[in-house]
């Protein structure tokens, strides 16, 4: 069984960090988003994955390498453009082969990872399954339809007026019908050629496509409020290490983790809360459910539920919070204006100003 890892999306919703970097390298508690799903394939026993790469290619390779420090071996597959998930399993289909595989989005995050449906699929070989969860709004996801006695009977992508609440998690099986599928449909009126077309078109051959209702953590990490919160998540499992050195008057309290080259001065770390390589911290407020990368500078100021990229700072300025901030960042206090009124008073006015 082999894996297909899409990385090769804009990432349009978390600009303008994704002017600059790939999505799928917005780091989760200082490790990218998109390790967690390679990880979580490696754990499934699942050795070959091939990633899509676009305009970000370079980076994710940088980040990724043959994949050998993962417990992986990658294969790069260019996708010229976004044209669809489906699209993705049309060009991936040399490397795929006649093997089984899971497609696997590389912005999404599954707590407890996916071997379990790994191993029902590899027992059970359906020729589809696909992972649903509950949503409160599905009009913005893949939604599924299914019969009294939970059959899939239909899908739909991004629907108006949804026929339920179950949306499609990132994370699909397949055989190599699929290769059949995709070859099958046509382009969507977003110019894609869309998975759920796909699996549509199994469910109409009356193939064995199968679901599994997920009710455990899903999140698709696509924009700032789902990458914070995700990063609160993993923080939550944070195993504390105090490596860094840390001066008598600091206090640190709760899950921290402080890497050894890191440095803190003066200040206070509530945690969950991890500060990475070369990091100083001084004489600052630092809150729960932060994560401050390498190399960053946090000095005379106050941060809490917040992500730091590399290399960026805060000085003097109280307070942030629920904030992406990305690489090389710099953020100070706005100088001060003097205070002044301009008025145009008619005759007989009285007018009272605060001083």
């Amino acid at each position: 069984m082999k894996a297909l890892v899409l990385s090769g999306g804009a990432g349009t919703r978390l600009r303008p960090i994704t002017h600059t970097s790939a999505k799928q390298l917005v780091p989760v508690a200082n490790k990218p988003v998109l390790f967690y799903g390679l990880e979580a394939i490696a754990e499934a026993g699942i050795t070959e994955v091939g990633i899509i790469v676009g305009d970000t290619a370079a980076e994710i390779r940088e980040a990724v390498g043959d994949g050998s420090e993962l417990g992986i071996k990658v294969t790069y597959i260019p996708q010229d453009a976004p044209l669809g998930l489906a699209h993705a399993v049309l060009i991936a289909k040399d490397f795929l082969g006649d093997d089984d595989f899971v497609m696997y989005l590389g912005d999404n995050f599954i707590v407890g990872g996916i071997s379990g449906l790994v191993d029902q699929f590899r027992a059970e070989k359906p020729d589809a399954q696909i992972l649903l969860t509950q949503v409160s709004d599905p009009r913005s996801f893949g939604v599924a339809e299914l019969d009294a006695a939970g059959q899939v009977v239909g899908l739909e992508e991004k629907p108006k007026e949804p026929k339920s609440d179950l949306a499609l998690v990132g994370v699909y099986l397949f055989t190599p019908l699929i290769h059949e599928a995709v070859r099958s449909i046509e382009p969507s009126w977003r110019g894609e050629l869309e998975i759920t077309h796909a699996i549509q078109w199994l469910i109409e051959q009356k193939r064995d496509v199968r679901s599994t209702t997920i009710h455990g953590y899903w999140k698709d990490t696509g924009n700032v409020t789902d990458m914070l919160e995700v990063n609160r998540t993993v923080l939550e499992t944070l195993e504390p290490s105090l490596d860094g050195e840390i001066d008598e008057t600091s206090e640190i309290i709760g899950r921290v983790q402080i890497h050894k080259t890191a440095k803190v001065t003066g200040s206070r770390i509530v945690g969950p809360a991890i500060i990475g390589a070369g990091s100083v911290v001084t004489d600052a407020y630092v809150g729960p459910f932060t994560s401050i990368s390498d190399d960053c500078r946090i000095e005379d100021a106050e941060v809490e539920y917040s992500i730091l990229l590399k290399e960026s700072s805060i000085v003097g300025v109280r307070r942030i919070e629920a904030s992406l901030i990305g690489r090389n960042a710099e953020i100070t206090p706005a100088p001060r204006v003097p205070a002044a009124h301009r008025l145009v008073i008619g005759d007989y006015s009285k007018v009272q100003i605060s001083s």
